[in-house]
């Protein structure tokens, strides 16, 4: 769907089948869950082995599958890049995608969504979808459903989730479909469709948890903030769950309750996406901490702004920084800019409506505006701003 931060269905929940890509994923029941991405990122020795194996056979294909994936889990736990690039170093022996094996593909349109090169990871998907057999491919379908949803393509989103569906997997593409009729605004079904997820017996912790914080976003774009808070308690009454957590973060800093923000995120790991919520939250509520988040923070962005892309690909979290710490709304502005020519998620577009309303800009309130009619967005925050 989630880190940086996309929809529930960007969240990383369904990574596990690119270990097991010899058997085609075919889920028995609706409440399978295709992947699962492991709780902590395992032992280092084991890494240490994992990589000496991968240097003694670089043409493994399985096997620079799981050192990806290993280097994936450290780069979402510590929300460094770097790892993302050690993990597509490792996919490096197969540079032409039509011969490429399809674990690869897969696990480098992972990659690039998590890089947020979202255009090359709908063209790896593509390419990999297009050869015989894709039907069954679930994984890919969902994926290409999310990055689609991210770049605010909701038609073709529907195509893909529709796919999904057809590879096996019904309770993941019902609720693919029902985000992306939220977001268009068909908010009871989507919501009904969401309850009903919810009620069948047995669902795994994570897939409810998945399943709910959908609900969450759904309620908080509706103006719903009662029903939300609910929701977003309810997933984290099932365990840590880090893209919630950052979600509901956000939701208490926008219902100007930054202490309570504060204390949701007193045990996250200290990635980018939690330190930036520290820092506004904490700058709110003018906490003792807040000081040290915001130097912090500052300090991230800088050394991430040594690299030419990171202004190009991560722009939101620069844009909240800028408006909502450094009360700078042009800078805020420019940036929001540039991030929504990449994504379009709601929190995007209401960061770019947010960032218009403070520099006074007409015309950037306008455009916020067109942008948001063209795509179809339905979302009660960004009217309420513009």
């Amino acid at each position: 769907m989630k880190p940086l931060w996309t929809g529930a269905l960007a969240a990383g929940l369904f990574l596990c089948a690119l270990c097991a890509w010899a058997e085609p994923v075919t889920p028995t029941r609706d409440d399978e869950v295709i992947e699962v991405l492991p709780a902590a990122a395992g032992n280092r020795d084991e890494d240490r082995r994992l990589r000496k194996e991968l240097a003694a056979h670089p043409d493994d294909a399985a096997l620079a599958v799981r050192v990806a994936l290993r280097y994936l889990e450290r780069a979402r736990e510590g929300g460094d890049p770097r790892f993302a690039g050690l993990a597509l170093a490792a996919l490096r022996p197969w540079p032409d995608a039509a011969t490429a094996p399809g674990e690869v593909l897969l696990m480098r349109a992972t990659l690039q969504q998590y890089l947020h090169e979202f255009d090359a990871s709908v063209a790896s998907l593509r390419q990999l979808l297009a050869r015989p057999g894709s039907e069954r491919q679930a994984q890919a379908w969902l994926t290409l459903a999310t990055v689609l949803r991210v770049q605010g393509h909701y038609a073709d989103s529907d195509g893909a989730c529709r796919r999904v569906a057809t590879a096996g997997a019904q309770l993941h593409a019902s609720a693919c479909l029902a985000e992306n009729a939220a977001l268009r605004g068909d908010v009871g079904n989507a919501r009904r469709s969401f309850e009903s997820l919810l009620a069948a017996s047995g669902l795994p912790p994570a897939t409810q948890g998945w399943l709910l914080t959908s609900l969450a976003e759904l309620e908080e774009r509706d103006g719903r903030a009662a029903a939300a808070d609910a929701a977003y308690r309810g997933v984290l009454k099932l365990g840590p769950d880090s893209y919630a957590e950052i979600a509901y973060a956000d939701f208490l800093i926008a219902q100007s309750r930054p202490i309570e923000a504060l204390k949701v995120l007193q045990n996250e790991t200290r990635t980018d996406a939690v330190v930036l919520r520290l820092a506004i939250a904490g700058t709110r509520a003018k906490s003792p901490g807040a000081e040290r988040d915001v130097a912090e923070m500052r300090d991230r962005i800088n050394l991430a702004n040594q690299r030419p892309e990171a202004k190009k690909f991560h722009g939101r979290e620069q844009a909240m920084f800028a408006l909502f710490v450094d009360a700078a709304p042009q800078r805020a502005l420019e940036l929001a800019r540039g991030d929504v020519e990449q994504q379009r998620e709601a929190l995007d577009l209401l960061v770019l409506a947010q960032a218009a309303k403070a520099s006074g800009d007409a015309q950037a309130i306008a455009e916020a505006k067109r942008l948001k009619a063209a795509q179809g967005l339905h979302d009660k925050r960004i009217d309420a701003v513009l």
